[in-house]
Order: C-alpha cells, then structure tokens, then sequence
C-alpha cells in the first residue's frame, strides 16, 4: 500500500544497533526522519484534546457544584483556573504514556484523554458524585483492564477475531476518522432546525474563510500526495496553518459560535501571550463513589458505568490497533500488531493514569493514523508525540495556533487510505458481509467505534447460530457478543432497579 510521504525514501540502518534492534527501525523500513516526520503528524492532528478535554471535563460542575478542581462554579475565575489545570493535567499524562506506548510498545499510536468516555464522565458520572469519586470509577476501570491484560484475556479476544471482520474495523475506523475530520473543519454540521441529523456546512453551502483553509489544504495534500513528495501531510499542515494565521491576522474571524457561523470550529489561529503552566488537580477518591451510593440500585448503577467505560476502552484500543497496524502493512501471520501484548499493556496502564492525574480516562488515539500514513513505523514516533506534548504544555499559545481546519484535512485523507482493507471481505458471503456491513456504517454513523464492533460482533454469532455453524465461532466471541448484549441494554437493566 502506498502511503503519503512513505514512497521513495530509502531506509537507512540505524549506526546504533541496539538502538536500531529494540525499535525494528531497519526491520520495518522506516528511518528517522520519516519517524519524526510521523510523530509531529500524529500530535498536530490530535492536539486538540488539549483544547477540548478542559472544555469537556473543566467546564461541567460535579453533584455539590464543584468544579474539578474542587472550587465552586461560581467562584469569580474558577472555570479559568480550571480550564487551564485540565489542559495542563491533560497534555501532561499524554506525554508520558506516549512516551511509555514508545519505548515499551515499540509500536506508533499515541495516547491520550478518550474523547467520548470524558463525556460519559462528566455528563452521566460526574453529576451524581463529586469529581475525585467519578476519577476513582475511572481508575478501577484502568485496573480491571490491566487485569484482564496480565491474564492474557484481552490478547485472547483479539486472536479470536476473524481476519474479515479485522477488515471491517479497520475500514470502519477509516469512515469514523475521515468523519470527525469533516466535523472538526465545519464541512458537515448539525443542522440548527433538527429536519436532518447533519447538513453540508452552513445551510448547506460551503462558506468562510476557515472552510476555505480546510479545501485548500487537502487539495495540497492530494498534489503531493499524487506527486510522491515526502513529508506530504506534514507540510499540508503546517502550509495550512500559516495561512490560516495569515486569514485570521487579516480577517479577524474569531471563534465559530450559533451568531459567528464562519469563524475557526476549534482554534483561533493567532499566537497568544504565553503562560506559567498552572498545576494541582485533585486525586481519585477510589471508594466514595461506592460507599456513598444510595442502595442497591445506585450500586449496580456504578457498575454498569464502569462496565461501559471498560467495554468501550477495551474494544476502542483493539479496533485502533489492529487499524492502524494495517494502514501501515505491519499486521503479522497471525493478523496481530508486533508487541500486541505491551501495546495492550501500556494502553491499559494508560486509563489508570488518566484517572489519577484527574483527566478521564486516556486510551489509544486513532489519529496515530495519519501519522503511520506519513511513514511512522516504529515506537519512536510516539516518543516523538509524546515529547510534543510536553512541550505543548508550556508552549501551548504554539499548539493552538494550529486550527481544526488545517489538522482534519490529514484525517480525512487517512480515511481514504484505509479503505483498501475493504477488499479483504467476501461480500458474497453473509455471514461476513452483513457483520461487516454493521461494524463499518454504524461506527460514523453512530460517531461511536465500541457500537461498530459490538454490533458486528453480535451479528456474526447469530448468523453463524442460524446456519448452524455455532461451532464455527470462538467461545470467547460468544461472551464478548453476550457483554455486548448487556452493553446496549444497560438502560433497561439500570431501570429495573429503581
């Protein structure tokens, strides 16, 4: 598979042989540069978590009014302050367990806060407890992942996996992330009048300046992608970021709001005055939220909550893993990643850092993506990211000069290249086509990777029930598409108890 920037470079042995032997730099035909260039990659097209997560979790007041950093919301400057802890905490863990994911897992995915399972933190846990309680619920999620890692459990379900519908996560994926980049530039938005689920930019037109930055940076892209050109997605970005610095200085378009429609979607484009970086997020209390709950009910309600969130980090990493070992070729015989098992490792350890540095669960980010797209083979580039996010945390008027709009354009060509895994499905075969068919719609559709593969999951065990080839399927796919069953009905279970 031909990828950007990834073409004609010749890769070098590193003069370091054991430096070049623990990271298989030659073995997997990769080089330095093309490391780092796939590395920077990586952060420019996830460093919005450091914006977004405080907007999420720094923003949202716990059940006695209290934001995550313990001071009441209406403290004059406590959402500031807040906001400001959060990005700190947040850019903080991702470096060092990106760094981890490198030098332990050896392999190009970087690790951040979970997008979705801080929501699910601070609009469904957080109201009913007080902050370090719902951090608590999010360490044991961590621990009970870890667990199931050391055991050997979660490699166990990720060998049980038929390669097609390995295929139809990957491809999934691809539409998922090729979506979030037409989100994040403002290309597809929520329709204001709610007749349709999403509509074409602003009323159906394309219009404004960052829109404009977006287009233009994928049509470089695409040039030089065509064209071979190494470094092609990094130089899409950084041309895109200059320019949309340059449209900002001039224009003055500000932040896009419901009365600025046409402003930046995430990112104002413009260098701010810099900052001490500010420190001091409460620790986890792991048992307030159990012992504080009102009866069985409100126990078992905690359960399900951790149960969601460990389901949906547990299949999240799976799913980016495989995917993102396939965008880069580097599936082995048995279908798996190299170092499987320390990248499950690692991603594990990861959610149990989140909760304690007070930042919502962290797990493996899918825009690694567009990293492996620009080259990255190896855990050097998550050293690479990870040490990007260091900086961003006293650099961060640096981090946020660089708009959605010039960041997505690489997630929606990474869309594009992991299509060709679309091929591996017999679509001729039902028992394969329609679980893959489930897995890859519902994931955009439902902006939701655990329901893609929990839907295919469920699929394929019935079909291969009712044509009678139960045996077909491994046992531990049948307890998988059982907890999945639970997943999705959680609602109605937490209702019968109370």
């Amino acid at each position: 598979m031909a990828h950007a920037g990834a073409t004609t470079e010749t890769p070098s042995p590193s003069s370091n042989k054991g430096f070049d032997t623990w990271f298989e730099l030659t073995k997997r035909g990769s080089t330095i540069s093309r490391e780092i260039r796939g590395g920077l990659v990586t952060f420019f097209t996830m460093a919005y978590i450091i914006v977004l997560n405080p907007l999420i979790i720094g923003t949202v007041p716990d059940k006695n009014g209290n934001l995550i950093t313990g001071q009441p919301i209406s403290a004059a400057g406590a959402l500031d302050t807040s906001i400001a802890m959060v990005a700190v905490a947040t850019a903080l863990i991702a470096g060092i367990m990106t760094i981890l994911m490198g030098v332990y897992g050896r392999f190009p995915i970087a690790i951040a806060t979970g997008l979705g399972l801080n929501a699910l933190v601070a609009y469904t846990i957080a109201p009913s407890m007080t902050w370090p309680q719902a951090m608590g619920l999010v360490v044991w999620e961590g621990v009970l992942i870890t667990i199931l890692v050391l055991t050997g459990f979660r490699k166990a379900i990720l060998d049980a996996v038929p390669r097609p519908m390995r295929a139809a996560i990957s491809v999934g994926i691809g539409l998922f992330i090729a979506f979030i980049g037409l989100y994040d530039a403002g290309v597809v938005r929520q329709q204001a009048s709610g007749a349709v689920p999403v509509e074409l930019g602003i009323g159906g037109a394309l219009k404004g300046w960052p829109i404009a930055v977006f287009l233009l940076t994928l049509l470089l892209l695409i040039v030089l992608y065509v064209r071979k050109v190494k470094g092609a997605i990094l130089i899409a970005i950084v041309s895109g970021t200059v320019l949309a610095v340059i449209v900002e200085a001039v224009a003055r378009l500000g932040q896009m709001t419901d009365v600025n429609p046409t402003g930046w979607k995430l990112n104002v484009p413009s260098l701010h005055a810099f900052h001490a970086p500010i420190f001091g997020l409460p620790l986890p209390d792991l048992f307030g939220g159990f012992t504080g709950a009102a009866g069985p009910g409100a126990v078992l309600g905690l359960i399900l909550l951790v149960f969601s969130l460990l389901l949906s980090d547990f299949f999240d990493t799976m799913g980016t893993m495989v995917a993102v070992a396939a965008e880069g070729n580097m599936l082995q015989e048995d279908g798996n990643p190299p170092h499987s098992q320390e990248i499950l490792l690692v991603d594990s350890v990861a959610a149990i850092a989140g909760g304690v540095g007070s930042v919502s669960s962290t797990t493996s980010y899918i825009e690694s993506a567009a990293g492996v797209g620009e080259g990255a083979r190896t855990g050097i580039a998550s050293i690479v990211t990870g040490l990007a996010f260091l900086v961003a945390i006293v650099a961060s008027p640096l981090v946020n000069m660089v708009p959605s709009e010039a960041a997505a354009p690489a997630l929606f060509f990474v869309g594009f290249l992991m299509m060709s895994q679309v091929v591996e499905i017999d679509w001729t075969d039902p028992e394969v086509a329609i679980p893959g068919f489930l897995t890859i719609v519902l994931m955009p559709f439902t902006y939701s990777i655990t329901t893609g593969i929990g839907a295919g999951f469920i699929a394929y065990a019935l079909i291969k029930i009712i044509r009678g080839k139960a045996r077909d399927v491994h046992p531990l796919l049948y307890g998988v598409a059982a907890a999945f069953l639970i997943y999705f009905a959680q609602g109605v279970i937490a209702g019968l108890f109370t």
